[in-house]
């Protein structure tokens, strides 16, 4: 088994590098050394959320690993076979579950059968994809190459008490279909999920109506449908709330925008925030928002084929999966564009199969 070192403080010098270089790893039956773990961040170091997701991917590979306690900066991973069934985790705190997820998903595409995955923790986090992002917008991308994936919210977890529960079933795969997506079009559709939890049914209307007030004047075709729990009925921790929005255009684009509630924050400002969001993604043409962007970089990876798209912006964590994957898996990528701005981005898969 060959081997290979991360320095975890190249690119946005966060948790994007771990998850990236943990599945990438297991996916390729490479031993990692990763040092420096979250070296840019003022609490260095692994946290709850990262050592669930190591330990959820090693779980998966029958890996060991070396170094595993919170606030360490080094570990050593050794994986081995990748194997189907069930895992559960609970991160003990407000997590995010997502993120979790990201790090098991392209593993879990390679393993000998399903794998049913079950995670606690956070559903809707500030610095993570809400659970309804993932659900309606990342998903659906995804599936463009050939990939099968089930995602439940079983409940909702926001900061700080957490306590969501979300359920997964991944389907194994052969290979990957490299994926495109460089037409825009037109904007066929504009859907949304306002929610809230612990909260007046009033918060989650209130979302809505502020987000259909800021669409009305350019797009006609708009669906917002709402969530929320009667006070005797809701199992929930902790209140919160908040708004996803995707449009689906012609030609085969999702692109998303979202806004979470946080005390003092009127719920028209939620509203309001998560259209300009969208708006700001829809007015560049470009069929693949910012999130997915970097989301994307380890499917095209893997993919058997030549993959091309065109990226509302090039962020620091899509540029930081493309060095994590050129560095483990020896994938060549073509970029066309600035950090910050629209980009195309190539990537000539290695082709991965399951045997």
């Amino acid at each position: 088994m060959t081997g290979v070192e991360i320095d975890g403080s190249i690119g946005e010098g966060g948790g994007q590098v771990l998850r990236a270089s943990i599945a990438y790893a297991a996916v390729c039956g490479k031993t990692l050394r990763i040092f420096n773990i979250r070296a840019k961040r003022d609490n260095p170091g692994l946290r709850p959320q990262h050592l669930i997701a190591v330990r959820a991917v090693s779980t998966l590979c029958d890996g060991r690993v070396n170094g595993l306690e919170a606030g360490s900066q080094e570990i050593i991973f050794v994986p081995n076979e990748i194997k189907g069934g069930k895992i559960w985790f609970k991160i003990g705190t407000a997590g995010s579950t997502t993120l979790v997820l990201q790090a098991l998903i392209p593993v879990a595409l390679f393993a000998d059968k399903e794998v049913f995955v079950t995670l606690e923790g956070g559903t809707n986090n500030k610095w993570a994809p809400q659970i309804d992002y993932l659900k309606n917008i990342f998903l659906p991308l995804i599936e463009k190459t050939g990939a099968k994936i089930e995602v439940n919210i079983e409940k909702r977890g926001h900061y700080p008490k957490g306590g969501g529960k979300i359920t997964a079933k991944i389907s194994p795969v052969k290979n990957l279909n490299p994926i495109t997506l460089t037409e825009f079009g037109e904007v066929e559709k504009i859907e949304g999920l306002s929610h809230c939890v612990k909260l007046p049914q009033h918060v989650a209307e209130r979302q809505a109506k502020a987000a259909l007030d800021e669409l009305w004047p350019n797009y006609g075709n708009i669906n917002i449908n709402l969530e929320w729990w009667e006070k005797q009925n809701d199992p929930h921790l902790g209140p919160g709330s908040g708004i996803v929005l995707w449009a689906k255009t012609t030609k085969g684009a999702i692109l998303g925008g979202d806004a979470l509630g946080a005390p003092k924050k009127p719920a028209e400002e939620v509203g309001k925030e998560a259209t300009q969001n969208l708006l700001k993604e829809l007015k560049t043409k470009m069929p693949v928002d910012s999130h997915s962007g970097d989301q994307l970089i380890p499917f095209m990876a893997l993919a058997k084929g030549v993959s091309t798209i065109k990226v509302t912006q090039l962020t620091l964590h899509a540029e930081t999966c493309i060095k994590v994957s050129e560095i483990i898996m020896g994938t060549k990528f073509d970029v066309k564009g600035e950090i910050n701005q629209s980009a195309e981005i190539t990537c000539h898969g290695i082709g991965l199969e399951d045997p």
